[in-house]
């Protein structure tokens, strides 16, 4: 009998999640369908009620479900509870219990472009990504965090509730462009350069570091307006497809064991954003 998976969200017509997950089920000959299912706020309570009365297999969550749908679960893993969030949610026997798969995703992505021991980091922003990458990075150890956000208050609250790095400190918007040629890696979890806005940036780049990483959550478009002049400085650049790849893996490996060929999403999203393949 074929398994059902989904991802809900508003809006969700547009998700690459079908792409990635139904090439990967084939691909692993695994009887599974994943079909995206738009569900606004006020009906996210029935939306779940009916996952588990379908029997869904398990789905994916997006915005923005992913801190509501947290009282709606069965079980909340705690790593999720921590980050406030949940992207993904698997069904085990009828108890649905919520993951987040966010940080692990961003920190494997990460991985591929710059060892982390020992490196300086700023994140931009402090909503549920920033929440669930700062958390995930802290763990990791020997990394000093700093986080910028518009509300200073929010990095501030943000640092002082996990609690995980004592070195870790909110800056302002003057001091992260004053003291950018310190930071390793740079981070940017808004949605600030993302489509249509291809041409904000959260602040202009003055000075970098040598050889310094510059990482974009954002995947539309491929190459942000901050990630084009991190570039332009000399930088390494990263844009969200890897950590929506591994996100989605690590989802994938919830789900069924089994973990899926990475490299084969990040393709798959690429050609579905730009017809290029990598």
């Amino acid at each position: 009998m074929k398994k059902l998976y989904g991802v809900i969200g508003s809006p969700i017509a547009h998700s690459m999640s079908p792409h990635i997950h139904n090439d990967a089920f084939k691909q692993m000959d695994y009887n599974a369908h994943y079909h995206a299912f738009h569900i606004e706020p006020d009906e996210l309570e029935d939306a779940v009620k009916g996952m588990k009365a379908l029997g869904v297999s398990g789905f994916n969550v997006t915005i923005p479900h992913k801190e509501a749908i947290i009282p709606l679960l069965d079980e909340v893993d705690e790593a999720a509870r921590r980050i406030g969030a949940v992207n993904t949610v698997v069904n085990r026997d009828g108890v649905l219990i919520g993951y987040n798969t966010d940080g692990k995703g961003y920190v494997e992505a990460l991985k591929e472009v710059t060892m982390l021991k020992n490196k300086r980091v700023l994140i931009i922003g402090a909503g549920g990504a920033a929440r669930a990458i700062f958390y995930t990075l802290a763990k990791e150890g020997n990394i000093q965090i700093d986080l910028y956000n518009r509300t200073a208050s929010k990095a501030v609250e943000l640092i002082q509730e996990f609690s995980l790095n004592h070195l870790a400190k909110g800056i302002s918007s003057k001091e992260a462009v004053n003291t950018m040629k310190d930071y390793d890696v740079v981070v940017q979890t808004t949605s600030v350069g993302m489509f249509p806005y291809t041409e904000e940036s959260p602040f202009p780049l003055i000075n970098i570091k040598e050889g310094a990483v510059f990482s974009d959550i954002i995947y539309n478009p491929i190459e942000t307006r901050l990630l084009r002049d991190a570039k332009a400085l000399g930088a390494v650049t990263q844009n969200g497809v890897s950590m929506f790849a591994y996100q989605a893996a690590f989802a994938f490996e919830h789900w069924t064991g089994q973990l899926p060929d990475t490299d084969r999403m990040k393709n798959i999203v690429k050609v579905q954003l730009g017809g290029i393949s990598c």
